[in-house]
């Protein structure tokens, strides 16, 4: 009995070290399964919120008390003048909620007058790579008063390694309205912005389209590898810790 207590303390460090590996695992499993609900329930809210028929766009009173995670997406109907010769290029690699953009490209972004004087950013489309310049679509430049069709959006947080905005060629890299409206000297702007989706304008740039849910749900098959990881982790254990006993030792043991 005295040999075994060398043995068992040899496999403490192991043990405890498979333990916690798989006590890991199947946290990891675990939390794919809440990440699954949540994506789950995200979709259907936006799925909910960008078919309902547009309302018309809250009072400029209100911008300052609207709250984000209840009113992003919600589908707006307003008249505004657009001041296309102001605009701002978005630079994007393509879209969860447009299928039919794909990058490299550019959100034009442009300000637009309210009839009482406020100003809202609207992002007015897609424009592909080599159609920066206004002038190569120069009917789609619509001026004055557009009844405009939208889903109301608040600015996206700086992503880690997104490049640094470049003001002298009009180029971001975050959709951030209200920087790019400090920046191109606009004044006070909405705190939300809104993807237009219609009308749109003659020659078919900048290219408008509805917002629609497509966002990635692969958490099932994540849960499901870690937890089939566990599940190896079980398995492997015992068998390699019943290796490391000399087999002499597993005799007698048997025969005892």
């Amino acid at each position: 009995m005295s040999g075994a207590h060398p043995r068992w303390r040899a496999l403490l460090v192991p043990g405890i070290a498979a333990l916690a590996a798989l006590v890991l695992l199947l946290r990891l499993g675990t939390w794919q399964l809440e990440r699954r609900a949540w994506k789950e329930g995200l979709i259907e809210t936006l799925t909910q919120r960008l078919i309902a028929p547009p309302t018309d766009l809250p009072s400029r009173l209100d911008w300052d008390r609207l709250n984000a995670d209840a009113m992003e997406f919600h589908r707006v109907a307003f008249r505004a003048e657009l001041l296309p010769d102001q605009e701002a290029l978005v630079y994007t690699a393509g879209s969860a909620l447009r299928s039919d953009v794909s990058g490299p490209g550019y959100w034009v972004f442009t300000p637009a007058r309210l009839a009482d004087g406020g100003l809202i950013v609207v992002n007015r489309g897609f424009v592909p790579e080599g159609r920066q310049d206004p002038n190569s679509r120069a009917a789609g430049q619509v001026r004055g008063v557009t009844d405009v069709v939208g889903a109301m959006r608040w600015p996206e947080p700086r992503r880690l390694f997104a490049p640094a905005e470049d003001p002298q060629r009009n180029l971001w890299f975050v959709r951030d309205h209200v920087a790019i409206a400090a920046a191109k000297n606009w004044g006070p702007v909405a705190p939300f912005f809104v993807d237009q989706e219609a009308p749109s304008p003659p020659g078919g740039l900048p290219r408008v389209g509805k917002l629609a849910p497509n966002l990635p749900n692969n958490h099932l098959q994540y849960a499901l590898t870690w937890y089939g990881l566990a599940l190896v982790l079980v398995v492997i254990f015992p068998i390699w810790a019943v290796s490391r006993e000399p087999r002499g030792d597993r005799r007698n043991a048997h025969e005892a």
